[in-house]
């Protein structure tokens, strides 16, 4: 039997199945968004799907070093509203 993909937190830096996990991808265009289908194009990272992941992502700004630019707080406000949306 095949084993389940394993991702690690950029929060918590805990290792979890990657269907646990949300996935935060960067397009070709620079353009960060949540990407809920794991399926979208583009460099991606792995969070938890526990709120306090999210907010130790926006408080760190922790996006800004694993894509290795400047991430706008626009940015960190739109994720924090599709996560909020998701909750919903």
């Amino acid at each position: 039997m095949k084993k389940p993909p394993v991702r690690m937190c950029i929060a918590c830096r805990g290792a979890y199945e990657k269907k646990q996990m949300l996935r935060i991808v960067k397009d070709k265009d620079g353009n960060i968004s949540l990407d809920f289908t794991g399926k979208k194009a583009g460099r991606g990272a792995y969070i938890c799907d526990k709120p306090e992941c999210i907010e130790k992502c926006v408080k760190n700004k922790i996006l800004g070093r694993v894509f290795e630019q400047e991430i706008s707080s626009e940015v960190y406000d739109a994720i924090k509203r599709q996560y909020a949306d998701k909750q919903n």
